[in-house]
């Protein structure tokens, strides 16, 4: 269905060129999902744009051969590439916040597809667009459909790029991480949809994804890409089960649902304060959350976000609080923060109330919590540099610029930064080097408890993990308790001492993470559990023993 050929990519500004895929080769089969895998600038989404030609101007393309169906795509002209881009090639876009009209309504934009490739009428395209959104997991999707973009969340938004791509049923999709921005339960859904297309309808499918757990389930075949080059190609099993390039097996290494092991301190003084916390016998709760409750609105309009939760953390401990979007897991933390004001309830810290606390009392109480964001492109300010963002919370409350200095210092060390990195501004580090500035930040104060709300979950495998890493470091340095908020299981495993599961509001099942994880009780965590991508790799002959040991 596909064929790629020595595909070269650059990019030429000025005198400079940059080549971002360097002699690429690779077939897609019909019926076949193949999945390219690497880190973010590894090519693979170039690789991708360039075979649906939507590449910037700026960039130069060549091929020995870029042929769809036996249709040579480097000689189409712009008329020629509007019968077969979206009607016959569909493409799952990454980000769905520029990926979708922000003055159209949702249903108008998936039923777009049918009415320009004159594949429904207007009024049968409508209808089928509510369905399609039913499909790519909606709830309410005739509500959605009416809805613009603003109204909906990020996850929703995805599925909504995935029902538009959908719905002319194209012979090839090419998905660029369609599920990043899913929870497992809807990600398990969608790609069971994909993969139901390639098997019933000989659909093919080009999936770009650094979620090598997802290829391990879902893909035939794994390209593994570094620097615009494959280095690595072949059968998924083969290319997981026993990886031969010194790149593939550091990303095997790194990706949590291939891995089952427990993060341990990277050093000897890490791993005695470590061992020391472990067996220290009733340590007493720093947080201890009670009927914890939270009502947007009134009347019958009225929307019980957090409904009576309750639970505690000691020093030293993570807590992983879990579940799908929209299960209150976020609104849970910024009660915690005291970002918003409990309806009811009840939240202290060592034993004191700070529920309602306000002015100076709730003031001090950032000195010891503080935050750290899901997305660290956004909760950087792009005018400050590194050393201004460390500074911020220190300047916020009078420390002296002599003690702030050295303090910053400190605290670019201690997240494993360079001192040069100092007078770098967000726009010069990568998305891993920026959440370790976040952190550096949020510890600035000294604090008891950091809140990680999905801290992890926008970063490549191997950064994540660097990530995980220096957070476990952190905690048995400094003694941290952790609010990991997430929906990633697999990282729950890694880092999480006790663990909470929420569903509408409610936290259905709480304990120590090995019984949540190894036998859950509630129905709820049992599906969150089969969700999670990366079973295939039960398939592998034991392959799970081979990424530990790797």
């Amino acid at each position: 269905m596909l064929s790629v050929k020595n595909l070269r990519v650059a990019y030429e500004t000025g005198s400079r060129r940059v080549e971002a895929v360097r002699g690429v080769d690779f077939e897609v089969g019909r019926g076949e999902i193949v999945a390219i895998v690497g880190e973010s600038g590894s090519g693979k989404t170039t690789t991708a744009q360039a075979v649906i030609h939507l590449l910037d101007p700026t960039a130069r393309v060549a091929a020995d051969e870029l042929a769809f169906d036996g249709i040579e795509l480097t000689k189409l002209s712009r008329g020629q590439w509007r019968e077969v881009r979206g009607a016959r090639i569909g493409l799952i876009p990454q980000d769905p916040v520029v990926s979708l009209d922000p003055v159209k309504k949702v249903g108008e934009q998936v039923a777009e597809a049918l009415r320009v490739h004159k594949l429904a009428s207007r009024r049968a395209a409508g209808e089928r667009a509510v369905a399609l959104l039913e499909l790519a997991g909606l709830s309410q999707p005739a509500l959605r459909a009416r809805q613009f973009p603003h109204q909906l969340s990020g996850g929703m938004k995805q599925r909504a790029l995935i029902a538009a791509a959908l719905a002319p049923e194209p012979e090839l999709i090419i998905a660029d991480e369609p599920t990043s921005a899913l929870d497992v339960t809807v990600q398990k859904q969608i790609l069971d949809h994909l993969e139901s297309l390639v098997r019933g309808r000989g659909t093919a499918v080009l999936l770009i994804t650094h979620d090598l757990a997802v290829a391990a389930d879902r893909a035939d075949r794994i390209l593994v890409m570094q620097g615009g080059e494959i280095v690595e190609t072949g059968a998924a099993a083969q290319v997981l089960g026993a990886p031969r390039h010194p790149y593939t097996r550091a990303l095997v290494a790194a990706a949590p649902a291939l891995s089952a092991a427990r993060l341990r301190p990277s050093t000897s003084i890490g791993e005695q304060a470590r061992a020391d916390a472990e067996v220290s016998v009733a340590r007493p709760p720093l947080l201890t959350v009670t009927d914890l409750t939270k009502d947007f609105g009134s009347g019958r309009e009225r929307l019980r976000a957090v409904d009576a939760v309750s639970f505690e953390i000691a020093r030293g401990e993570t807590f992983a609080l879990v579940g799908e979007s929209g299960s209150g897991k976020s609104t849970t933390a910024r009660l915690v923060a005291r970002l918003e004001t409990a309806s009811d309830g009840i939240v202290l810290l060592d034993g004191q109330d700070y529920t309602h606390a306000r002015g100076e009392r709730l003031r001090q109480l950032r000195r010891r919590l503080q935050l750290v964001y899901q997305n660290p492109y956004a909760s950087l300010d792009p005018r400050f540099t590194v050393a201004d963002a460390v500074d911020e919370p220190l300047r916020a409350f009078g420390v002296s610029r002599a003690e702030r200095a050295k303090r910053v210092a400190e605290l670019i060390d201690l997240v494993a930064l360079p001192a040069s990195f100092a007078s770098r501004r967000p726009a010069e580090l990568s998305g891993g080097q920026r959440q370790r500035v976040a952190i550096a930040r949020a510890l600035a104060l000294s604090p008891e408890l950091l809140i990680l709300d999905e801290a992890v979950s926008a970063l490549d495998v191997s950064v994540q993990a660097q990530i995980l890493q220096l957070l476990t470091d952190l905690q048995a340095e400094l003694g941290l308790a952790y609010l990991f908020i997430t929906h990633d299981l697999a990282v729950v495993r890694q880092v999480a001492d006790r663990v909470g599961v929420m569903q509408g509001g409610r936290l259905v099942e709480a304990g120590p993470a090995a019984d949540i994880l190894e036998s859950p009780r509630d129905p709820y965590t049992r599906r969150l559990l089969e969700a999670i991508p990366g079973s295939a790799v039960h398939a592998f002959g034991g392959a799970r023993s081979t990424f530990s040991a790797t």
